[in-house]
């Protein structure tokens, strides 16, 4: 593989992990309208539906360009 193209790579993996750094950010600080929290007296219960979706979508494009290459 050229050297090139392992730079371009690179970048682009810099990329996205700066974006999804700043989508985490973004989703962190607020409430995604599937993510569940039960919160009862002795315990506290997180289920991230919403959260698991935006994930699982970005992966499935990121290994579909990737696949590309």
């Amino acid at each position: 593989m050229a050297i090139s193209k392992l730079i371009i790579i690179f970048g682009v993996i810099l990329i996205l992990v700066g974006i999804s750094y700043e989508f985490m950010s973004i989703f962190l600080s607020k409430k995604i309208p599937l993510d569940f929290k039960i919160e009862r007296e002795n315990f506290t219960i997180f289920i991230p539906i919403g959260t698991s979706i935006i994930i699982s979508i970005a992966l499935s494009v990121v290994f579909y360009l990737l696949s590309k290459f």
